[in-house]
């Protein structure tokens, strides 16, 4: 049985790759660029090898970025944040290259990295030269002592609460943003995603309602009235926090950062969830999200959150315009391990890492 359910990932893998075939091409060897960058990681240096991204240019009919010092603010940009470390590094260098590979205007994409190391600017500069970007320093001690533990440790890092933190960091003249977790690719035109009509909502996220949405809480949580009357004038459904669009001028204007992080002191003395950052989101947000259609996030490639490099899992009926690795399994360590699964072949082509 297990050998008919590789086999079936293994043939959707192939078909996708059918579809994707004009975005999967090889680079021509003059684009496969070394670029370098020394990182510090518990004190010793380690040198990482990323092959420069080729120039991507903009299709005729793109509107032109003014080049001023206030270009941030210039309303034709697409912004995009995506947190940057060095355990997922490998992962967020691949997201933004699937991005711009497949943006009809790669010109007019803003990149807003949130890091806890600002030595990785010079990585992104170096392989991605024509990248419009800028990097915010998200210090930890903003929310470890909010953090509480959860079921994986990947999970419990300062720097994956750092999309709560959005809105304080990035430039008020930012009034929209498409978050984006670092373990996933882009295999469509990220200006749809920005385009998304979010109705008056905050934010807009591919929502999943048939999901058991009362796992995502603990029964201490649903058994106090209190606690669980937030959900009494709602119908909350499961959404995946690695694809948002967020309306910041929104965000600030009813302070949703505080809200969230409320959630999280009742969490360190009531233990109300067993996740990391998800819960709080639902608390705040849940049965108040605006749609999005379901491609942009065929998430859980990644198998579950407790299970390592062998759990596979197959792609959800329907369209393709973005792959989520989310879950323990992630393709750059399956690749290098020699235990892939059938669907890493499609994260494969956008990996600029290595000679």
């Amino acid at each position: 049985m297990q050998w008919m359910i590789r086999f079936s990932g293994f043939v959707s893998a192939m078909m996708l790759m059918i579809v994707l075939a004009p975005s999967l091409q090889s680079f021509h060897p003059a684009e496969a660029i070394r670029s370098s960058s020394h990182t510090h990681i518990d004190g010793v240096t380690h040198r990482s090898w990323f092959r420069q991204a080729p120039t991507f240019r903009d299709a005729a009919g793109c509107k032109q970025i003014r080049t001023s010092a206030d270009q941030i603010c210039d309303p034709s940009l697409v912004h995009v944040a995506i947190t940057l470390d060095f355990e997922y590094l490998r992962g967020s260098i691949a997201a933004v290259h699937s991005i711009l590979q497949h943006s009809s205007c790669p010109e007019s994409v803003f990149l807003h990295f949130l890091v806890s190391d600002t030595s990785l600017k010079t990585l992104v500069a170096s392989t991605f030269p024509k990248l419009k970007f800028k990097v915010y320093y998200f210090e930890p001690e903003i929310v470890r002592k909010l953090i509480s533990t959860s079921v994986r440790q990947a999970l419990e890092q300062p720097l994956n609460y750092a999309r709560n933190y959005l809105a304080d960091l990035l430039e008020p003249c930012v009034r929209r943003v498409i978050y984006l977790d670092s373990d996933l690719v882009v295999v469509d035109d990220v200006s749809k995603l920005w385009s998304t009509d979010l109705g008056g909502k905050t934010i807009g996220a591919p929502e999943y309602c048939h999901a058991n949405f009362t796992k995502y809480f603990t029964a201490g949580f649903w058994s106090n009235g209190q606690h669980s009357a937030v959900f009494s004038d709602r119908n909350p459904c499961y959404f995946n926090t690695g694809v948002m669009v967020i309306d910041l001028a929104k965000w600030r204007q009813f302070g949703y950062t505080k809200r969230i992080e409320r959630w999280m002191e009742i969490q360190k003395t009531d233990r109300i969830y067993e996740l990391g950052s998800l819960p709080p989101f639902l608390l705040v947000f849940a049965g108040h999200v605006a749609p999005i259609d379901h491609g942009w996030n065929q998430h859980g490639l990644g198998g579950d959150n407790v299970k390592g490099l062998g759990s596979c899992r197959d792609l959800h009926p329907g369209p393709v315009s973005l792959l989520h690795w989310s879950g323990s399994g992630k393709p750059w360590l399956r690749i290098d391990s020699k235990q892939p699964c059938p669907l890493d072949a499609l994260w494969a082509p956008y990996d600029l890492y290595g000679l």
